[in-house]
């Protein structure tokens, strides 16, 4: 029997990498959009879904269970980015972040989980970042919200053994996707104190996105776990720079790790 795969926010960019890679391993793909008929030459089916909306989630996975009656893996991967200085940040803004990247996964899961603890089989694939691993400044909203879902995947592995589910986390870096271009940037404004930082910021960040790798790379970093069957705790999918800032983080003393990103930044 084919394994079946629900992807988040599948439309663009590394959802849509993983979804292709996994229908040419003869995997059964649904993907999910808020406006799925936006991409009518989509290479798997799009499912409906607001990851803010339980209301969609709910009809959505009904509307696979009824095509397939089984949900082998889910891959959270829906997100939004955020920049800005944390004083100068509408506060719709920083909960809408944390609605899309942690209260979405959570909302999804909890719809799957019931499906999977009676097939005593799953696999959960939460996308998070490496910028969860550490507070970038003009960027703390996002990381604070990814690395918020690092932390509830550590508890759920625990919770869900019991049932034959495995939950993993995998902690992408800079991929040339175009969530540079759809996420919120609190505006610059003349009169900020944050003005001329926050501008160097803003546009190192996005060069970075756009000098990201390849988002095939992902995909094949996910198969990869999918085909492990006992995945570890998190895994890191970037260039040699991003993975090792992580181990640099755990190893420096807090103040030295401070400069150094404040100088990658040129702060």
């Amino acid at each position: 029997m084919k394994q079946v795969v629900l992807i988040t926010g599948a439309s663009t960019g590394i959802g849509k990498a993983i979804g292709e890679y996994l229908v040419e391993k003869d995997f059964v793909v649904y993907g999910t959009s808020r406006n799925p008929d936006t991409y009518p030459d989509s290479k798997f089916p799009l499912l409906q879904l607001d990851v803010r909306n339980p209301q969609s989630i709910s009809v959505a996975v009904a509307s696979l269970l009824t095509k397939e009656s089984h949900i082998d893996i889910l891959i959270n991967n829906a997100g939004v980015g955020i920049t800005g200085p944390i004083e100068e940040t509408p506060e719709e803004e920083i909960k809408n972040v944390f609605d899309v990247n942690l209260y979405g996964p959570i909302r999804v899961t909890k719809a799957v989980l019931p499906q999977m603890r009676l097939q005593r089989s799953g696999l959960i694939i939460n996308i998070t970042s490496i910028a969860g691993y550490m507070g970038l400044p003009y960027r703390a909203f996002y990381s604070a919200s990814k690395g918020a879902l690092e932390l509830l995947t550590e508890a759920l592995r625990m919770e869900t053994k019991q049932f034959g589910i495995a939950i993993t986390n995998v902690a992408p870096g800079d991929f040339a996707t175009n969530i540079a271009a759809g996420r919120y940037h609190a505006p610059l404004k003349d009169d900020s104190p944050y003005k001329a930082q926050y501008g160097n910021t803003l546009e190192l960040m996005n060069s970075h996105v756009d000098s990201g790798e390849n988002p095939l790379k992902m995909a094949q970093a996910i198969h990869a776990i999918i085909r492990k069957g006992n995945p570890k705790v998190r895994y890191k999918i970037g260039n040699l720079l991003q993975k090792v800032s992580v181990r640099l983080k755990n190893t420096l003393p807090g103040t030295w790790f401070e400069k150094m990103l404040m100088q990658h930044y040129k702060l």
